[in-house]
């Protein structure tokens, strides 16, 4: 028999989306057609990763009164949906769907039902459409969708298994496609016991391996994902997707272990790209930077337009201090088709900026887009407008910034500020972030700089207020212990509390240099210069900055090691040449 329902519903969908001449001819003509389908709404229940095809429609009785009436209901039902009457839409469709038991109005009842998020009503109108069309794959393909969706894994296996089985072809794929049908499941235990009785017939296969490791991992059972993703390796031991997932679960526990896989993958398969490219980012994470570079100078030259390999390249060049192939590569990056070129204009505009070409520094960090390099690249282009003496433009850039941005102001008058602080403006400074602090009393990074501001201007009262208030705020804040512990100590006022207040910073952030200078210099305030000569030390072989190498450089004078002294500010003046600290500290310890 003629499926008539199928056909004059497409006449009446047709008519119910505003297109009566179309729907008129295509009733007309007797088209054996599917009914049509409205946009698809979101919500719906999601469907299988695995292969489609379409259901075949059964015949239906041929029988004017129950066709009108599926015409009617069709036109009610979605002139509901357009009109964001969805519940009573998905009431029409699984009415009609029940009576009807056709595979065309269940397959639409279950859309409109997953749009009103009746996932009740989806799962029993998808058992239906199985059991009425038994041999349909989009019918089961629908219902294994709908009981993953609502975590009803039990009985789901065989399921899985069969349609599996039914597409030889795509097999390795589907296994492989495994686990992200399950991706939004939270009980990952019972994700990977399914898992595992879906793969147990498709053992001889690596990628049925992989999905059970993948599923172990999620599940925490990282013994049993090793142990399944070598098993894949052992049936396929060129396979670069097994390597890695070894080399994942093994960099959990020892990155060193993950490396030596990687090596000894990469030896046996020199053309796996993936597997060498994760290797040299991997050597990156463990600071093994020549033999990251080697690694990734061998891949450029096999694939120099890879964008994955000409950025670390020339990050790897910044830090082993080469910025001629850093800025070549840079330079090479922005050329190729990569979605962002921020972070490659951040870099070169750094590059020019070291180099003193501030005119092209400037054009990169314009060129920065919204993103993490954004706020760094907007405070280092107007740190370069103010020592071109452009203060007033580079303050009017920043606070153009922060309209844009708002969520950057605090950063950005922060920035703002420290121009006016190095221009000699510290009440200015001042002014500016506690206007700031005046909206948000509580803001931890204005209450620290504001109290750096009034100790510059010897508000010291005001200055301890803050800080204590900030340790109130962040009882874990180890810069605020030091600024207050530090600010008496280099007034040589109330040592032992400075102490205090350094040790407990030193607790909170036990490596940090600049804690350490603090605690070096209470340290010599107190008379023990040879304990203050150690921790200096053991900052600046940290970090060499000018303030570090101004206080060494006093307590070795006052220890009766001039020249040593003496050297150790020419240094630093070497590598700050700008620095007040380290001038005046030659100037005081001049032969």
């Amino acid at each position: 028999m003629k499926p008539i329902i199928s056909t004059l519903l497409c006449a009446a969908l047709a008519l119910a989306l505003g297109t009566p001449a179309q729907a008129a001819g295509e009733a007309t003509a007797g088209k054996q057609t599917r009914p049509a389908k409205a946009p698809k709404p979101t919500g719906r229940a999601p469907k299988s990763a695995l292969p489609q095809s379409p259901a075949p429609i059964p015949d239906v009785p041929d029988s004017k009164e129950l066709t009108g009436q599926i015409v009617y209901q069709v036109l009610l039902a979605e002139v509901a949906l357009q009109r964001g009457r969805s519940e009573f839409a998905s009431q029409a469709y699984a009415d009609l769907a029940v009576r009807t038991r056709d595979p065309g109005i269940l397959e639409r009842a279950i859309e409109v039902a997953g749009y009103a998020r009746r996932f009740d009503r989806v799962l029993e109108l998808a058992r239906l459409w199985a059991q009425v069309d038994p041999d349909s794959k989009r019918a089961q393909q629908v219902l294994v969708g709908v009981l993953i969706m609502t975590n009803q894994f039990n009985g789901l296996a065989p399921r899985l298994i069969r349609m599996l089985e039914a597409d030889k072809v795509s097999l390795p794929g589907n296994l492989l496609a495994l686990n992200r049908m399950f991706a939004r499941s939270p009980n990952r235990k019972a994700v990977l016991q399914l898992i595992s009785q879906v793969c147990e017939p498709f053992q001889e296969f690596p990628e049925a391996h992989y999905a059970v490791a993948v599923a172990a991992s999620a599940a925490g059972e990282n013994d049993r994902a090793l142990a399944e993703a070598r098993q894949a390796l052992d049936l396929r031991p060129d396979w670069q997707i097994g390597a890695l997932l070894e080399a994942q679960l093994l960099a959990r526990k020892s990155p060193a272990e993950a490396i030596s896989s990687l090596q000894v993958f990469v030896e046996k398969n020199p053309q796996a790209r993936d597997a060498q490219l994760q290797l040299a980012r991997a050597l990156v994470s463990e600071k093994r930077y020549g033999e990251a570079k080697r690694l990734f100078e061998q891949l450029l030259l096999a694939d120099p337009d890879n964008p994955d390999v000409v950025f670390p390249v020339a990050i790897l060049a910044l830090q082993e201090n080469d910025p001629v192939l850093a800025e070549a590569q840079l330079k090479h990056l922005v050329t190729l088709d990569v979605p962002d070129k921020s972070a490659p204009y951040y870099y070169l505009g750094q590059v020019a900026e070291e180099g003193r070409r501030y005119d092209e520094a400037l054009a990169y960090y314009q060129q920065v887009g919204a993103g993490e390099h954004y706020l760094p690249a907007q405070i280092r282009r107007a740190a370069i407008l103010s020592r071109q003496g452009k203060l007033d433009q580079a303050r009017n850039e920043l606070g153009a910034a922060a309209d844009r941005y708002p969520q950057l102001r605090v950063q950005l008058s922060i920035a703002e500020a420290a121009l006016l602080r190095d221009a000699k403006q510290t009440e200015a400074a001042f002014a500016l972030l506690d206007h700031e602090l005046g909206k948000q009393p509580e803001q931890p990074e204005l209450l620290y700089e504001t109290a750096l501001l009034a100790e510059r201007l010897d508000r010291l009262e005001l200055m301890e207020t803050r800080l204590r208030k900030l340790i109130e705020l962040q009882p874990q804040s180890a810069q605020a212990y030091n600024a207050l512990g530090y600010s008496y100590a280099d007034r040589n006022m109330r040592l032992p509390e400075a102490r205090q207040l350094i040790e407990k910073a030193l607790k909170l952030a036990p490596n940090d240099p600049f804690i350490l200078d603090s605690m070096a210099w209470v340290t010599y305030r107190q008379g023990d210069l040879e304990g203050a000569l150690t921790l200096l030390q053991r900052a600046y072989a940290q970090r060499p900055d000018a303030e570090i190498a101004a206080h060494m450089a006093e307590v070795l004078w006052m220890l009766g090691r001039k020249e040593e002294a003496q050297r150790t500010l020419q240094e630093a003046l070497k590598r700050h040449p700008d620095s007040e600290e380290v001038r005046q500290a030659l100037t005081r310890f001049s032969p």
